[in-house]
């Protein structure tokens, strides 16, 4: 398994609109209409940096922020994970935007891998 980077960061919070004003503000990040923008270092390596709101159930609501970690190969890494005992939360899902799978840390939190 080889992490390429981050696929994305997610997390909630209070004030959607304040939040991204301020990011795009302070941070001259220019968020989009859908909440989030897409930042690409590298050809093949994207970043997505998006917002959610508080009761958006995309990952735990008590969760505040959700790791997503880009992989060259998504059907490698869950082999590799197989490897470790460490389970799927969600397994394989395929849509427009990739390949992802779930899993958790130790301390229980989610973490994305995703293969565009």
């Amino acid at each position: 398994m080889r992490i390429k980077g981050f696929g994305g960061i997610f997390w909630r919070t209070k004030n959607l609109e304040d939040i991204k004003k301020w990011y795009s503000n302070v941070l001259k990040i220019e968020i989009e209409n859908w909440n989030g923008t897409i930042i690409t270092p590298q050809s093949d390596n994207k970043t997505i940096f998006s917002f959610f709101s508080e009761s958006d159930n995309y990952f735990p609501i008590e969760q505040q922020v959700m790791l997503n970690f880009q992989v060259e190969n998504l059907d490698d890494s869950i082999n590799h994970l197989e490897k470790l005992g460490v389970p799927l939360v969600m397994e394989k899902t395929i849509n427009e935007f990739g390949k992802f799978i779930w899993i958790e840390d130790p301390e229980g939190r989610r973490i994305e891998l995703w293969e565009k």
